[in-house]
């Protein structure tokens, strides 16, 4: 894949993958988790952060990680924490403002970020991208994301960034004309108040765009280590990121993911919702299971302690 640049900041040079490759003097043929152009024009319509690659981030047998790269030159670790590929750094308390600033941003997904790529393709699923979410690339190497709570968008090698203000400025700023949820494909969660003022704090903004990157880093793990798993995508309607794993026939798929928060639980969560009614002391929801972010913030290895959150759901199903 070739790469152009597609982010603002002091490397602001190429793509992720080009950026990820050049740090590494262009020795190894590298994977992040960030989508990267150029745009994906045949199903599934988006990169895979965990297919092929010679450095992965994650633990894989044909493979080098990025962390055992870490361990080899530790002047890499704090890049690689920067973008959830290793080194990776420990999740903080949420803010007051965060529930109020993932609701404008919920708002956002739906009715802006979303639609612009569904206006091109069809496709409304985003992924997780530095500082946040966003769109793979799409079209003529486009790309709409949410970077720190700002809308970034990508036309090949020009970027240009915006403050949110209201729906409306952001899906001129978009490109998208006028905002709004494809309702034939999904029934948004949020409003469409288009002109009123979107509650966004830059702090809150940045944090779950942390949360983000650690469901990905970790649900990238379970993915390559499962069976028939559907890519890692972010839902807009449901505002979580989530893969689907297991076997439907038998009774074992479910869906493994990370919610920021929703109308039953304040602050971020991991879950593993089964698609079958469960019965045990790992199922405490009606639906499944859940990991609350408490519990995360109070593990000494908090990526480890997701791990075996999703694994231990897995392992559960897959043996009846």
């Amino acid at each position: 894949m070739a790469g152009w640049v597609w982010h603002a900041g002091p490397m602001d040079t190429f793509g992720a993958r080009a950026e990820a490759a050049a740090r590494l003097d262009g020795k190894f043929d590298v994977r992040v988790l960030e989508p990267s152009p150029p745009a994906v024009t045949q199903p599934p319509f988006a990169d895979d952060a965990v297919a092929g690659g010679d450095v992965v981030p994650l633990e894989r047998p044909d493979a080098r990680s990025w962390a055992s790269l870490c361990e080899e030159d530790p002047s890499l670790a704090r890049w690689c924490g920067d973008r959830w590929l290793a080194g990776w750094h420990r999740l903080e308390p949420v803010s007051g403002s965060f529930v109020a600033t993932r609701e404008s941003l919920h708002a956002l997904a739906e009715h802006v970020v979303a639609p612009a790529r569904h206006q091109a393709n069809g496709k409304i699923g985003l992924r997780f991208t530095r500082g946040g979410f966003g769109t793979p690339w799409f079209g003529e190497d486009r790309q709409v994301r949410i970077d720190d709570g700002d809308l970034v968008v990508c036309e090949g090698a020009d970027t240009k960034r915006t403050p949110v203000t209201t729906l409306a400025d952001a899906a001129r700023s978009a490109g998208i004309g006028s905002p709004g949820a494809p309702t034939d494909v999904y029934t948004p969660s949020t409003s469409l108040a288009v002109d009123e003022a979107l509650d966004i704090d830059t702090a809150a903004a940045h944090a779950l765009g942390e949360w983000y990157g650690f469901c990905a880093s970790v649900l990238e793990q379970v993915r390559s280590e499962s069976a028939g798993a559907s890519l890692v995508q972010l839902w807009p309607e449901h505002f979580d990121l989530a893969v689907d794993l297991g076997d439907e026939a038998a009774g074992q798929r479910a869906n493994f993911g990370g919610s920021p928060g929703d109308a039953g639980h304040s602050e971020p969560y991991l879950y593993v919702g089964s698609w079958v009614s469960q019965e045990g002391e790992f199922w405490n929801e009606p639906w499944g299971a859940s990991l609350s972010y408490q519990e995360l913030l109070a593990a000494d290895d908090q990526r480890g302690r997701a791990l075996d959150f999703f694994r231990k759901g897995r392992d559960l199903l897959a043996n009846g």
